[in-house]
């Protein structure tokens, strides 16, 4: 069994057990001080408290807990309690990544954000490119209007993200130690 981090982790998978202790001197658990954890985003709120190991916090959350928790990224707030008194003794973020496990095979999309924004775009323009309307740029009907992009408005999005989307693939590359891609012509 691998030892136990002391430290809250930066990027954790749901449907894993979560498992780290905490030293806190001045709030140990054997005084009775107990520490417990809010992560929250946009959409989701997730407590959890640690246990007394000796003077130490363990928090040690178990895997079919967690394999209920929503994949994003969180803030979190670390605080001991005892008795009415209350100190937050930590913060930060963490990244919970999908419980791969348990998704169906069309359930989960494995692209970053700027990926699907340039997958949506090339769509859109393949559509403008190949609508035989003429290419309407404005319509109203019933007094709803609706203006469409040019091909050339298109084109400068595609391009924009093109570039965000290779240097996410760079970054990948080197993060599995392979060469960035990156290729430096020179002339003499």
């Amino acid at each position: 069994m691998a030892d136990i981090p002391s430290t809250e982790p930066a990027v954790f998978t749901a449907g894993d057990t979560l498992q780290f202790t905490r030293s806190l001197a001045d709030y140990p658990a054997s005084a009775g001080w107990v520490l417990s954890y809010t992560l929250i985003n946009a959409t989701t709120k997730i407590s959890f408290s640690a246990s007394a190991s000796g003077d130490d916090h363990l928090v040690n959350v178990a895997a079919a807990t967690t394999a209920g928790w929503a994949a994003g990224d969180y803030s979190w707030l670390a605080r001991v309690t005892k008795t009415s008194e209350v100190y937050t003794v930590g913060n930060g973020t963490l990244s919970i990544l999908p419980n791969i496990a348990a998704v169906g095979v069309t359930a989960l999309d494995g692209r970053s954000d700027a990926r699907v924004i340039l997958d949506g775009l090339m769509a859109a323009y393949k559509t403008h490119v190949a609508g035989g309307s003429g290419h309407v740029a404005e319509y109203e009907i019933a007094g709803r209007k609706m203006k469409f992009r040019s091909a050339a408005e298109i084109l400068t999005q595609i391009e924009h993200w093109k570039t965000i989307v290779a240097a996410e693939e760079r970054a990948e590359r080197i993060n599995k130690g392979q060469k960035a891609g990156n290729r430096i012509l020179v002339r003499f």
